[in-house]
């Protein structure tokens, strides 16, 4: 009974110290999203694995390629990459590395209307960069449950940097993109 009694005491403090903690991480500027994703054990994500050939693949319980179409694609490995984050409205700052990314996924080449598809994703004044995150959130959550989808897509407050929460433990890189001088 005294062991007990000791182990809801000690655990006491320790959930104390912890609110403490978060409440130092918010004071920071830390959000409430991130926080979560730290309570998560990393294992119940599935990795996130960049193949060779710039395929976007979830390998859970099973393999399952995330279907995006080039341009969209670009954009998430855009925000992949840059795990701080992009404030959208300097998203005119990322038009070459996106560039660079989508020349990466096809061969094709920058044709005049992918030229100003790219345009029109950077533009911060147009809506295609959220046409774009809303297709990445569309495939996600065709394929794993809501609660775990949110933290494979593009998210962030208006006016705050956008980001993937996902832990990038979680991530595996079988192409050169991560690294910078990969691009």
């Amino acid at each position: 009974m005294i062991e007990k009694e000791l182990e809801l005491f000690h655990s006491s403090i320790l959930l104390n110290e912890v609110k403490e903690k978060v409440r130092i991480l918010k004071s920071y500027g830390v959000g409430n999203e991130r926080l979560e994703a730290v309570l998560y054990d990393e294992e119940m994500f599935p990795k996130l694995v960049i193949t060779k050939d710039y395929d976007i693949v979830l390998a859970g319980e099973k393999q399952e390629a995330v279907g995006l179409e080039p341009l969209v694609k670009a954009v998430y490995l855009l925000f992949l990459c840059h795990q701080e984050g992009i404030v959208l409205k300097q998203l005119p700052d990322y038009r070459q590395e996106l560039t660079d990314i989508y020349l990466k996924l096809t061969p094709r080449g920058l044709t005049k209307r992918v030229r100003k598809s790219i345009d029109d994703v950077v533009n911060p004044t147009m809506n295609s960069i959220n046409e774009k995150c809303s297709r990445i959130r569309q495939a996600f959550m065709s394929l794993v449950p809501r609660n775990i989808a949110r933290y494979y897509v593009v998210s962030g407050k208006r006016g705050e940097p956008k980001s993937i929460l996902l832990p990038r433990s979680s991530v595996v890189w079988e192409c050169d993109l991560h690294h910078p001088q990969g691009l």
